[in-house]
């Protein structure tokens, strides 16, 4: 598998945590403070794109970004302020999903699984609802002070969703991959 340049990989990084951003404006409030958003595809397919390390650092720095100020956040929000909201666990789970379906992506590809789109599915359905919902769950749980059944309750408006944007990934990233299969490299990103 042919190496991409530590240039690339950065550039690769910066495009996709912007890609994020872009997904996070498409927004629709809901009564409980928790908006529904295209956020979840994106980091998703960053991880199914990029891999588990360039995909985790892109979410990063989408992450950093938001933190910092800019108004990348769903709503058009951004600063620390997101951090006692009801969407915290979300956020902060972003990257560690990117990381899971972009480590179980490899492996799938790697040990010859024959049905990508099946295992990529697989992949982004970890990442989505094990990583994602689960913490997202638990940040409802905390900022709300509410207990695991109300949270669970809370978050069940996002499932069928989720299970969309799951699919929806799963295809762009076989189409992505099969034209740049380079870019689902499991490596850490060179320096620049």
């Amino acid at each position: 598998m042919k190496k991409t340049s530590g240039a690339i990989d950065l550039a690769l990084i910066a495009v996709f945590a912007a890609f994020v951003a872009a997904c996070a404006m498409i927004s629709i409030p809901m009564p409980f403070g928790v908006p529904i958003t295209l956020q979840t595809l994106g980091v998703l397919l960053t991880g199914l794109v990029l891999g588990p390390w360039r995909g985790f650092l892109s979410v990063v720095l989408y992450l950093l970004v938001g933190f910092a100020g800019l108004p990348v956040f769903a709503g058009g929000t951004g600063g620390l302020g997101v951090l006692s909201g009801m969407s915290v666990g979300y956020l902060l789970a972003f990257p560690f999903a990117s990381l899971a379906a972009g480590a179980l992506a490899i492996w799938f590809v790697r040990a010859g699984f024959k049905v990508r789109y099946a295992w990529l599915t697989v992949a982004a359905a970890v990442g989505s609802f094990a990583v994602i919902d689960l913490a997202g769950i638990f940040g409802m749980m905390v900022v709300g002070q509410t207990d695991f059944v109300t949270a669970f309750g809370y978050n069940l408006p996002f499932v069928l969703g989720d299970a969309v944007k799951v699919f929806a990934a799963s295809a762009i990233a076989v189409a992505v991959n099969k034209a740049f299969p380079v870019l689902l490299a499991a490596r850490k990103p060179a320096a620049a």
